[in-house]
Formats: structure tokens, C-alpha cells, sequence
């Protein structure tokens, strides 16, 4: 009885509020938009950041002095270092081989002699492809033999880095500020429905009511509001991703698709979430002051 008294209470409340209660869907729906369109774009970055990581890779050159043998040996040594995923060694005539394919010419043709030295390529794990811990595994790397040639594109591998920690830093702030405005118009839709009621709330107070058993209806009243907030952005972007962008920019929605799967559930759920937190919110401050 007193579940159902709340669920019939709490559209009831919509019913009576409808002006707030569009408001706020609109409003909600507004900002989960956006908000699923910074995630979209978040989580796609990411992928791209860490598809590039995968391919972040170290080159170590040997000197003359290691004989083919002692440079094989130094590649297995490599290989046991953390961080390090494969390592592929290269030997002069691999070197040789690969030059001739890159650029047509062969080196030892030209020249009369191979010059071209014995080195070890390194992929690095994804989790340790950032450059502190590139720098560690060099420095270890170096501790080995005296004379190596370590070579990766540090300055890439850091503005790549730097840009992630920018744009995860700016869609943080711009997300916590759009889930905060929807949580204040839930909060305020259900104090206005509150304030509405406040006679019948006294009274239901002065008859023994509990806290638990007056608040309930305002808090389904703010979920359903809330999840029909994300449910109609889940719609949006649903059709600007799917119908819109598919049709008209394909290349950009290859990009943005695979996480799209993940955004449109997560956008019904957090209006849900934000609906419930933004009524409880209310109905805490409201039954304080009553």
C-alpha cells in the first residue's frame, strides 16, 4: 500500500506541477546532451590515445664493438624489463633488407659495406607508454651496456600526453557543471511540489508520518523526471549519431561509434541517478526546515 501510495503520489505531483516538471525535463535533457556528446568525444580520445600508445615503440642501436651474439643476448635482456611488450632484434643484413625496401637503393651496392648498425625495436605496453615510465625503462635499458643509441620521439609521445591530461581536465569541469545544473532544477521542481503540499505535509507529520514515508513520492517524482530527461538525450543523440552524422559524415561517425553503445544507457542512468540525488536533496532541506 505505501509503495503503491508513493509511485501514485509521485506522478501526481507531475501531473499538478506541469510547467516545472517541462522545465526541468527540458533543462535536463539540454544537459545531458551535452553531457553525452563530451563523453562520446572523451571516450573516443581516449581510444585514439591509447591506440597510439600501442604503437609507441623504442629503437636501441649497438655499438661496433658487440658482436652479433652479445647483441641477441642484450635484446632477451631487454625483453625481461617491465613495460616492455615484444622485443624484435635487427640484425645488419635485416637492416640492409629493410633499406632497400623503404627506399629502392641497395646500401651495400652503393657503398661497397653495410653500414647500417645491429639494433633491438621495443613495443611498449600501453599501461607504461607515458613518458615517466618511458624514461625509467631507457635508463634501465642504458644501465645494460655502455654505448647504446636509445631512440623514441619524445617530444611527440609528451604533447600527446599533455593534450589528454588538457582535454580530460576540460570535459571534467564541463561535465560536472552541466550534471550540476540538472541536479539543481530537479531540486527545484520538487521543492516547488514540496511548497505546493506543505499544509498536507504538516499534517501528515502531526499524525505520526515518517520522514521515509513522506519524502518517498518526491523522490520518485524527481527519478521519473529524471529518467525521462536521459531516456529523450539518450533519443537525441541517438538520432544525431545514427541518422544525422552516419548520413552526412560517415568518417567522423567510424570514430565516435564504438562508444556511442556505452553513452546511450549511461545517459538514461545518470538522469535517473541525478533526478533521485537532486529530490533528496530537497525533500532533506525542506523536512529540516518544516
Amino acid at each position: 500500500m505505501g509503495l503503491f501510495y508513493s509511485i501514485k503520489e509521485g506522478f501526481s505531483g507531475i501531473g499538478r506541477a506541469k510547467l516545472p516538471a517541462f522545465v526541468t525535463i527540458a533543462v535536463g535533457f539540454f544537459s545531458l546532451v551535452l553531457l553525452g556528446l563530451f563523453g562520446t568525444v572523451s571516450f573516443s580520445f581516449y581510444q585514439i590515445i591509447q591506440e597510439v600508445r600501442s604503437r609507441v615503440e623504442l629503437e636501441v642501436f649497438f655499438d661496433e664493438a658487440l658482436n652479433d651474439a652479445q647483441a641477441r643476448s642484450l635484446g632477451e635482456r631487454m625483453q625481461s624489463i617491465p613495460g616492455v611488450a615484444e622485443a624484435k632484434y635487427i640484425s645488419r643484413a635485416d637492416a640492409a633488407s629493410r633499406f632497400r625496401r623503404d627506399f629502392g637503393e641497395d646500401v651495400v651496392a652503393i657503398l661497397g659495406m653495410n653500414p647500417l648498425p645491429r639494433s633491438v625495436t621495443l613495443n611498449i605496453d600501453q599501461s607504461h607508454a607515458i613518458p615517466d615510465s618511458i624514461t625509467v625503462i631507457t635508463r634501465q635499458i642504458g644501465a645494460l651496456h655502455q654505448g647504446l643509441d636509445i631512440r623514441y620521439n619524445q617530444e611527440y609521445l609528451t604533447g600527446i600526453e599533455s593534450n589528454a591530461r588538457l582535454f580530460t581536465l576540460i570535459t571534467a569541469v564541463a561535465g560536472g557543471v552541466i550534471a550540476l545544473a540538472t541536479v539543481v532544477m530537479n531540486a527545484f521542481t520538487v521543492r516547488l511540489a514540496m511548497y505546493a503540499r506543505r499544509d498536507r505535509i504538516k499534517t501528515m507529520r502531526l499524525v505520526g508520518a515518517t520522514r521515509r514515508f513522506i519524502s518517498a513520492p518526491f523522490l520518485i517524482e524527481g527519478a521519473v523526471l529524471g529518467l525521462l530527461s536521459g531516456a529523450l538525450a539518450a533519443l537525441g543523440l541517438w538520432l544525431a549519431f545514427e541518422q544525422a552524422l552516419l548520413r552526412y559524415e560517415p568518417a567522423i561517425y567510424q570514430i565516435l561509434h564504438p562508444t556511442t553503445i556505452y553513452v546511450y544507457p549511461a545517459l538514461a542512468i545518470l538522469g535517473l541517478m541525478l533526478g533521485v540525488f537532486g529530490s533528496m536533496f530537497s525533500v532533506a532541506r525542506f523536512l529540516r526546515k518544516a
